[in-house]
């Protein structure tokens, strides 16, 4: 794992990836810095990092995009997986990479807090604890967009469908506000996703019929859960949707509510997201 992380920091600073990330990152958290925290004399940190944010949306692709994706184009995926290191190793060396470049350029973010002190009174907890909640919540960013990059072998369509991934899931508080509103909301997005795996499951089968039965029973079980308990359908669709809000965890932390739930819920989206390009890495060796 160490020669691929190795392999993987210096791919991304031999090119511009590293260089340009780091001048954005550093370029707006300056800005907001002295904008929010200077012209302003706010002692609120957090705040900086909760407008960045929406740079990650477009930051996060850039850093993830290249990990397989680059591989599968050059044809080097092949010769990494026969190598004698395992796919996990694999996974862990390219995820952890992408982690130190996005997390390297916060290292200034650590001395800010520091230079309002001599202004005036500042919680360094909180400030500290956003500033971890931070680096927690871009690490789960990459991980969905490693996972993503382990699918294509278009850094540019990799990008794109990290970048919609994350939009949605920056969106998804909102999102959930409007369709919890009605069920019928919930029906047609249920009805929508069922469409999408049926056509999955049909591909995979090769098979017209397997598909069209797929969601023909699955539209029936809706429809009666629909009608019978209409208020189930609402619940398993909030959850759903909660689950998918990777950005409200990060924005509790900065309202004041730090907690173990928080880091727990990052923790398993990496987990999972790690496990699934793993997955689609061991597919790959096979096939």
């Amino acid at each position: 794992m160490a020669a691929i992380f190795k392999r993987e920091v210096k791919a991304y600073y031999t090119g511009m990836i590293g260089y340009v990330t780091a001048a954005v990152s550093l370029f707006f958290l300056g800005l907001y810095f002295a904008n929010r925290n200077l012209m302003y004399a706010s002692s609120d940190f957090a705040s900086v990092l909760y407008t960045t944010t929406m740079i990650l949306l477009f930051l996060l692709p850039a850093i993830s995009m290249r990990s397989f994706a680059e591989e599968r184009r050059n044809k080097t995926d092949q010769l990494l997986l026969t190598s004698p290191v395992s796919i996990p190793a694999i996974v862990r060396g390219k995820f952890l990479a992408e982690v130190v470049v996005f997390a390297a350029p916060l290292v200034v973010a650590v001395v800010m807090p520091l230079i309002l002190l001599a202004f005036g009174t500042v919680s360094l907890v909180s400030a500290y604890s956003a500033l971890f909640a931070y680096i927690l919540l871009g690490a789960a960013c990459l991980s969905v967009g490693t996972w993503i990059s382990a699918l294509t072998e278009n850094q540019i369509l990799a990008y794109l469908a990290t970048f919609g991934a994350l939009l949605v899931a920056y969106l998804m508080n909102g999102i959930q506000t409007m369709f919890t509103s009605g069920s019928v909301l919930a029906l047609i997005v249920f009805l929508v996703v069922l469409l999408i795996a049926a056509v999955l499951v049909g591909v995979a089968c090769k098979s017209l019929t397997t598909g069209c039965a797929v969601f023909c029973v699955g539209g029936i079980l809706l429809a009666v859960l629909f009608v019978a308990r209409p208020t189930w359908l609402l619940s398993a669709f909030d959850s759903v949707l909660a689950a998918m809000a990777l950005f409200e965890p990060f924005n509790g932390v900065v309202g004041g509510m730090f907690s173990i739930s928080a880091i727990v819920y990052y923790l398993s989206v990496m987990a999972l997201f790690l496990f699934l390009t793993g997955q689609a890495l061991e597919r790959r060796r096979w096939h």
